[in-house]
Protein backbone atom coordinates (compact mmCIF):
# COMPACT_ATOMS: atom_id res chain seq x y z
CA UNK A 1 0.00 0.00 0.00
CA UNK A 2 2.51 2.38 0.81
CA UNK A 3 3.98 2.01 -2.78
CA UNK A 4 0.73 2.72 -4.18
CA UNK A 5 0.73 5.52 -1.85
CA UNK A 6 3.42 7.06 -3.01
CA UNK A 7 3.30 6.61 -6.27
CA UNK A 8 -0.49 8.25 -6.39
CA UNK A 9 1.06 11.20 -4.28
CA UNK A 10 4.18 11.75 -6.55
CA UNK A 11 1.83 11.77 -9.57
CA UNK A 12 -1.13 14.02 -8.19
CA UNK A 13 1.15 16.99 -6.47
CA UNK A 14 4.15 15.64 -4.41
CA UNK A 15 6.30 16.28 -7.36
CA UNK A 16 5.30 20.23 -7.05
CA UNK A 17 5.85 20.57 -3.11
CA UNK A 18 9.39 18.39 -3.44
CA UNK A 19 10.18 20.71 -6.20
CA UNK A 20 9.50 23.84 -4.33
CA UNK A 21 11.64 22.44 -1.09
CA UNK A 22 14.33 21.92 -3.51
CA UNK A 23 14.06 25.36 -4.41
CA UNK A 24 14.03 26.65 -1.53
CA UNK A 25 17.46 24.32 -1.12
CA UNK A 26 19.27 25.80 -3.98
CA UNK A 27 18.10 29.84 -2.81
CA UNK A 28 19.58 28.63 0.62
CA UNK A 29 22.98 27.52 -1.15
CA UNK A 30 23.34 30.63 -2.85
CA UNK A 31 25.43 32.12 0.39
CA UNK A 32 27.53 29.91 2.85
CA UNK A 33 25.40 30.30 5.60
CA UNK A 34 22.36 28.88 4.13
CA UNK A 35 23.88 25.26 3.54
CA UNK A 36 22.53 24.33 6.81
CA UNK A 37 19.27 25.35 5.75
CA UNK A 38 19.73 24.11 2.21
CA UNK A 39 20.64 20.19 3.47
CA UNK A 40 17.37 20.43 5.13
CA UNK A 41 15.75 21.14 2.17
CA UNK A 42 16.62 18.73 0.59
CA UNK A 43 16.40 16.24 2.98
CA UNK A 44 12.57 17.16 3.92
CA UNK A 45 12.19 17.82 -0.20
CA UNK A 46 12.84 13.92 -1.04
CA UNK A 47 10.61 13.02 1.88
CA UNK A 48 8.16 15.54 0.16
CA UNK A 49 8.01 13.34 -3.14
CA UNK A 50 7.39 9.69 -1.84
CA UNK A 51 6.42 10.61 2.48
CA UNK A 52 4.27 7.35 2.78
CA UNK A 53 5.89 4.60 5.09
CA UNK A 54 8.19 7.65 6.83
CA UNK A 55 8.72 9.86 9.25
CA UNK A 56 10.55 12.94 10.16
CA UNK A 57 11.76 12.97 13.54
CA UNK A 58 14.82 14.76 15.50
CA UNK A 59 18.48 13.84 14.76
CA UNK A 60 18.27 13.14 18.52
CA UNK A 61 15.73 10.90 19.19
CA UNK A 62 17.44 8.84 16.71
CA UNK A 63 21.16 9.10 18.09
CA UNK A 64 20.73 10.39 21.93
CA UNK A 65 22.91 12.67 21.32
CA UNK A 66 23.03 16.21 20.24
CA UNK A 67 24.52 17.97 17.28
CA UNK A 68 24.67 22.01 16.01
CA UNK A 69 21.33 21.44 14.35
CA UNK A 70 19.84 19.98 17.36
CA UNK A 71 21.27 22.51 19.88
CA UNK A 72 19.98 25.80 20.62
CA UNK A 73 22.03 27.01 17.59
CA UNK A 74 19.68 24.74 15.70
CA UNK A 75 16.62 26.39 17.26
CA UNK A 76 18.09 29.99 16.12
CA UNK A 77 18.40 28.50 12.46
CA UNK A 78 14.46 27.15 12.59
CA UNK A 79 13.45 30.50 13.76
CA UNK A 80 14.96 32.73 10.71
CA UNK A 81 13.98 29.55 8.69
CA UNK A 82 10.68 29.99 9.73
CA UNK A 83 10.40 34.03 9.18
CA UNK A 84 11.93 33.39 5.67
CA UNK A 85 10.76 30.47 3.92
CA UNK A 86 8.70 28.05 6.28
CA UNK A 87 5.98 29.82 6.73
CA UNK A 88 5.63 29.99 3.24
CA UNK A 89 6.33 26.16 2.19
CA UNK A 90 3.80 25.50 5.43
CA UNK A 91 1.01 27.57 3.38
CA UNK A 92 1.23 25.45 0.41
CA UNK A 93 1.33 22.19 2.32
CA UNK A 94 -2.10 23.22 4.26
CA UNK A 95 -3.54 24.76 0.45
CA UNK A 96 -2.95 21.35 -1.02
CA UNK A 97 -4.31 19.40 2.37
CA UNK A 98 -7.36 21.50 1.77
CA UNK A 99 -7.88 20.41 -1.78
CA UNK A 100 -6.94 16.66 -0.73
CA UNK A 101 -9.93 17.01 1.82
CA UNK A 102 -12.30 17.65 -0.74
CA UNK A 103 -12.98 13.96 -1.25
CA UNK A 104 -13.03 10.84 0.66
CA UNK A 105 -9.72 9.48 -1.66
CA UNK A 106 -8.09 12.64 -0.82
CA UNK A 107 -7.89 12.21 2.78
CA UNK A 108 -4.34 10.17 3.17
CA UNK A 109 -2.73 13.00 1.33
CA UNK A 110 -4.67 15.34 3.02
CA UNK A 111 -3.27 13.92 6.08
CA UNK A 112 0.39 13.88 4.64
CA UNK A 113 0.20 17.32 3.55
CA UNK A 114 -0.30 18.45 7.12
CA UNK A 115 2.73 16.27 8.79
CA UNK A 116 4.77 18.29 5.91
CA UNK A 117 3.20 21.59 6.92
CA UNK A 118 4.22 20.74 10.65
CA UNK A 119 7.61 19.61 9.27
CA UNK A 120 8.31 22.81 6.99
CA UNK A 121 7.93 25.19 10.07
CA UNK A 122 10.86 23.71 11.57
CA UNK A 123 13.36 21.50 9.43
CA UNK A 124 16.80 21.66 11.09
CA UNK A 125 17.96 18.91 12.86
CA UNK A 126 15.23 16.44 11.25
CA UNK A 127 16.04 13.82 9.80
CA UNK A 128 13.60 11.64 7.66
CA UNK A 129 13.26 7.21 8.54
CA UNK A 130 11.24 4.50 7.91
CA UNK A 131 8.20 4.43 10.50
CA UNK A 132 9.38 1.51 12.12
CA UNK A 133 13.10 2.75 12.66
CA UNK A 134 11.67 6.05 13.79
CA UNK A 135 9.63 3.61 16.40
CA UNK A 136 11.87 1.92 17.91
CA UNK A 137 14.16 4.73 18.34
CA UNK A 138 11.23 6.68 20.17
CA UNK A 139 11.13 3.34 22.67
CA UNK A 140 14.99 3.80 23.70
Amino acid sequence: MRTIGNIIWFLCGGVVMGLLWWMFGLLAFISIIGIPWGKSCFVIGTFSFFPFGKEAISRSELTNQLDIGTSPVGFIGNVIWFLLAGIWLAIGHIVSAVACFVTIIGIPFALQHLKLAAISLAPIGKTVVSKERAGAARFR
